[in-house]
């Protein structure tokens, strides 16, 4: 059952019993690369929220009003941090954790400095959410705006939650990452729905210890659309793309599950400004976008295979995140890709996932980037994108 510990009683002698108190407070037990097991009864406290596959369908999604809350929010979020105990950016350009806020009793003012400091930072984590059940969490995405229906994926054994996403591996899930490419599975949440979601919560309820793996990834789009030239971003903003449902569509049908609602294409700019900060961003998705508009397919695969490489291996542009149970996760699906990392078997991992619709991806041609604000405001440094200079890298 490797890389995990069982967690069981061995024998031991009783000279070997006595030799280890003498020592036990002197040393650990580390075994490198390998983590206890813990096992799950039938008294899963979390059993309610485990996968189901509802043999149902839903009609088309039709366009509903959204006003984006972070537009409400204090620019300096005093309402959010006043309970706040500690708050901390992982790095600049993407991803802050806050301390000693309970999101299960917000008030209306503190989930406005919510949503305008996802908005900015991309996503913003919170530890140990012990009362933030299911029903909050569905509550405080609702506060957001139009909760998504996911048409393929999971939703919990309750009845009444379809609008909640279930993530699940169990002790004997596949490991399934032979079957995608490291880039293809970064992603931004169902961005082939005509208004793609903004704000998301997960939250973990059970998952591997610490060190065990299943860590998750964030990839900041108004950085990534920072890394490129000023010609290529006036190029890119003149650009669309198509978003697909149909793999994931065919991927369930495959499995024998009823796809819920009908797959769609949608076409989206490929470069958009989020309402809140006013920055442009790249909206692209390495696990939906399947072509570029209006350029020849040789043209779109390189466009492809170029902004892939951005997202996915500029480590600047991402912050990682180790859980533990009762951790919560809160990012803006517009300005942010994804990807899951695998290597937690045989770890139980089950988390439930909240969104809302927003706005149609848009483009302001007079919106700014996260670079130049962050360089008029407070004089930070613009990155040197010409290519000169000579260059003697060692390490």
């Amino acid at each position: 059952m490797a890389p995990g510990l069982v967690e069981q009683v061995a024998h031991i002698p009783a000279e070997e019993t006595k030799k280890s108190a003498k020592s036990k407070s002197t040393s650990l037990n580390y075994v490198p690369g390998r983590t206890v097991y813990k096992s799950h009864d039938e008294s899963y406290e979390f059993e309610h929220l485990r996968p189901h596959f509802p043999k149902v369908t839903w009609p088309e999604l039709k366009e509903v009003p959204y006003h984006d809350k972070g537009l409400e929010g204090h620019p300096e979020f005093k309402n959010l941090l006043r309970s706040a105990t500690d708050v901390f950016d992982y790095n600049p350009k993407i991803g802050t954790e806050v301390h000693g806020v309970d999101l299960a009793n917000l008030t209306d003012a503190q989930k406005n400095d919510l949503a305008r400091l996802i908005a900015t930072r991309g996503v913003v984590f919170f530890r140990d959410q012990k009362n933030f059940d299911i029903n909050a969490q569905r509550e405080l995405g609702q506060y957001f705006g139009t909760l998504h229906k996911h048409a393929t994926t999971s939703t919990p054994r309750q009845e009444g939650l379809e609008d909640v996403h279930v993530v699940y591996a169990g002790e004997k899930s596949p490991d399934l990452r032979a079957l995608f490419t490291p880039s293809f599975l970064w992603h931004s949440d169902v961005t082939y729905e005509v208004q793609p979601p903004s704000y998301t919560s997960l939250k973990v309820l059970t998952g591997p210890p610490r060190g065990g793996g299943g860590d998750t990834l964030w990839s900041s789009q108004y950085a990534a659309y920072d890394m490129l030239s000023g010609p290529m971003q006036k190029y890119l903003e003149g650009l669309t793309a198509l978003h697909s449902a149909e793999l994931q569509a065919e991927g369930t049908r495959k499995l024998g599950r009823t796809v819920r609602r009908e797959a769609v294409v949608t076409e989206h700019p490929l470069v958009r400004t989020n309402p809140v900060t006013g920055w442009k961003s790249l909206f692209f998705n390495p696990g939906f976008v399947t072509k570029i508009v209006g350029v020849p397919k040789t043209e779109s695969d390189h466009i492809i295979s170029l902004l892939n490489e951005i997202v996915a291996t500029s480590p600047e542009l991402h912050v990682r995140f180790q859980w533990n149970a009762g951790d919560v996760a809160f990012w803006d699906n517009r300005a942010t890709n994804h990807s899951a990392s695998y290597g937690f078997a045989p770890h139980r991992r089950h988390a439930v996932r909240v969104c809302c619709q927003a706005e149609r991806p848009y483009l302001d041609p007079s919106s700014k980037s996260q670079e130049e604000d962050l360089h008029e405001r407070y004089g930070v440094p613009k990155a040197t994108k010409d290519g000169s200079g000579v260059v003697n890298y060692n390490d």
